[in-house]
């Protein structure tokens, strides 16, 4: 078999520039994790969202807010609708099941993802080199029209853009350039570094100045100017995918990642622990458990919830149901739990259909 020859004229400006080896040197370019929505650990399928229900409730990653008095509803779910032939397997959808077509002044709505400090040290916020950063995402709505995405910082400061969806039901593309900020450095830690928000609807008070395109200290009414309502009839839906935000002012290629490294990256900040078992014994009046050790250390100390109030321990051939969950010690690599029970030895954990959470969200 012929090995091809590197050669001087292989090797040429042409064909080797800055932006390509900056490009192939740059793994996990993607600030956003889990952008393609594949990951969906808490459920894939939750009815009911709005209306005080802030939270993580589908796609790992993804939160939706609310605030003000808004009645709108949504079912939030992990869709199989995708752009054609762009290598998606799966969408974040927002069905609007119950209409809200008449916004309070304080209502707004957002799909939004929260980046930690450290992981945006490199854009070197709050210098004389800080970066740009261009956001890249499809997206698919029934409502036309003008949406806004925005980022937040941990210093209260933001830029907000605009996007235009343009025609309905129809996947779109969509590249926003958001200028460097020289102005507001973020910690260098796990906390909050910065909001990327999607909006889905604002109230007035969101929408009655002029857009803050350049950053700037946030002043509500030019946060959300000119967005859409996507809850002002049931007959709305809102999907996106392929979220992606990157230094720089061009967009690349969405970066897939294989799925034990998503998942990995996912379970820093939320676990699923399903079928677990661990040995137990007695101390004292009481028994405990030698510790959980969670698959990926978390970004800090996680809650630990339970699907039910109480949890079954076995031993020997037996088991005991009903048994409770006192108290436990918590670090980011594991979790040891206290209870109550008169069994010396044996063994206890959540079984497949009732897991132990452990939650260390932003």
């Amino acid at each position: 078999m012929a090995i091809d020859k590197i050669t001087t004229a292989s090797i040429t400006d042409a064909n080797i520039t800055t932006a390509k080896l900056a490009y192939d040197a740059a793994p996990f370019r993607n600030i956003i994790i889990n952008g393609d929505m594949s990951l969906a650990q808490r459920a894939t399928s939750v009815s009911g969202v709005g209306n005080g229900d802030s939270g993580y409730h589908t796609c790992d990653r993804w939160k939706f807010f609310e605030l003000g008095a808004g009645t709108g509803e949504f079912t939030q779910s992990q869709s199989t609708d995708v752009p054609t032939g762009q290598g998606f397997a799966t969408s974040l959808k927002m069905d609007c099941t119950t209409a809200d077509a008449s916004l309070a002044a304080a209502d707004v709505m957002w799909i939004q993802q929260i980046v930690e400090a450290q992981n945006l040290q490199y854009i070197k916020k709050g210098t004389s080199s800080a970066e740009s950063l261009t956001l890249s995402f499809w997206v698919y709505a029934t409502k036309t029209g003008t949406n806004i995405c925005e980022l937040y910082d941990e210093n209260n400061r933001q830029v907000s853009k605009s996007y235009t969806i343009s025609s309905s039901n129809t996947w779109e593309k969509k590249t926003i350039t958001f200028p460097a900020d020289t102005s507001g450095a973020l910690g260098n830690d796990n906390g909050i570094g910065m909001y990327v928000n999607f909006f889905l609807l604002a109230g007035s008070n969101y929408t009655s100045g002029t857009l803050s395109e350049t950053w700037t200290s946030a002043t509500a009414a030019n946060r959300g100017v000119g967005q859409v309502n996507h809850a002002d009839n049931t007959s709305n839906n809102f999907y996106i995918t392929g979220v992606q935000l990157e230094a720089g002012t061009t967009a690349s290629d969405f970066e897939f990642l294989p799925v034990d490294v998503n998942l990995q990256r996912c379970q820093r900040y939320f676990e699923l622990l399903i079928g677990s078992r661990s040995q137990y014994s007695r101390y004292s009046s009481v028994t405990y458990v030698n510790p959980f050790f969670f698959k990926v250390t978390k970004r800090a100390n996680p809650t630990i919830s339970k699907t039910e109030a109480t949890f079954t321990m076995f031993y020997n051939n037996g088991y005991d149901t009903g048994v409770t969950w006192n108290s436990d010690i918590m670090s980011v690599d594991q979790v040891t739990i206290y209870m109550s029970s008169t069994r010396d030895y044996g063994f206890i954990g959540p079984d497949e259909s009732k897991p132990f959470k452990a939650d260390s969200e932003l």
